[in-house]
């Protein structure tokens, strides 16, 4: 039952949330008071919120990398962890590099690395309708090809073979543990942005095999993976013939790994 909350009643909206299992509650009663105009605007979101809806749904945007990235419902929300992403792409793209960003959701990398490189190419690429057109609308206005398809299937052929970074935070949850993720994510999010397979590790093997094809030689592959995954997602790249090392950030909880193909 909807609570009586008023923008006045902090305490109240706090212990709400709260008693609710958020875990920044006082800072989740801030954004949602700010986000309406009205007691009645925010119970509404408050109910939604309580029932478990990503906060980020209900205000339509992310903090990421320090940029507000649009996030409309159903869309992959961007995680703070996947700034270990950006820096590693960042930290050996070059000058002028040619990116692609797959299942890019909300284009949030796009956002964060086109504001830090100049790239004489970039594109997002994703199999979710969704999560294509709210990379569109992020990416608006800038030099960014957003497209819509499976992995690299929808890339020009011209750029096979010259591309300098592919970056992928692609679905490494493994299928039996869909289930067990919190609600606001397994009920909210695209499942095909969660479910990485059997092992969780189905997608990131196609995104590595593809990049032997699609990366110029010297040119690098970052993903993100679990901790207790990126062994075998080494051995596997390895098996493809490129040459990988794990990434951790501890301040994020982050773990990655960089992929170099062979070659000048």
């Amino acid at each position: 039952m909807a609570s009586d909350l008023f923008p006045h009643d902090h305490a109240a909206l706090v212990a709400r949330l709260r008693a609710a299992g958020c875990v920044y509650a006082e800072d989740e009663a801030a954004l949602l008071t700010a986000a309406t105009d009205s007691p009645q605007a925010l119970t509404a979101l408050t109910d939604r919120r309580v029932a478990g809806e990503p906060l980020e749904h209900l205000l339509g945007w992310a903090e990421f990398c320090g940029r507000r990235v649009a996030v409309d419902p159903g869309v992959f929300v961007p995680r703070a962890r996947t700034a270990l992403l950006v820096e590693a792409a960042a930290s050996v793209a070059g000058p002028t590099p040619a990116l692609v960003d797959l299942c890019c959701g909300s284009g949030a990398i796009s956002v964060a690395l086109i504001d830090r490189l100049a790239p004489r190419w970039l594109a997002a690429v994703d199999v979710d309708p969704a999560a294509v057109a709210c990379a569109r609308r992020n990416l608006a206005g800038r030099d960014v090809t957003v497209v819509q398809g499976d992995l690299y299937d929808p890339l020009p052929p011209d750029w096979r073979g010259r591309l300098d970074v592919v970056v992928a935070n692609a679905p490494y949850v493994p299928t039996p543990a869909v289930a067990l993720m919190p609600a606001e994510a397994r009920l909210h999010e695209a499942s095909v942005a969660l479910d990485g397979g059997s092992d969780g590790l189905a997608v990131l093997r196609r995104v590595a095999a593809g990049a032997v094809d699609w990366l110029r030689p010297g040119g690098h592959l970052v993903v993100e993976v679990s901790a207790g995954q990126a062994e075998a997602l080494c051995e596997a790249m390895t098996g493809l013939g490129l040459l990988p090392t794990v990434l951790r950030a501890e301040e994020w909880e982050a773990t990655g790994v960089l992929a170099r193909r062979p070659g000048a």
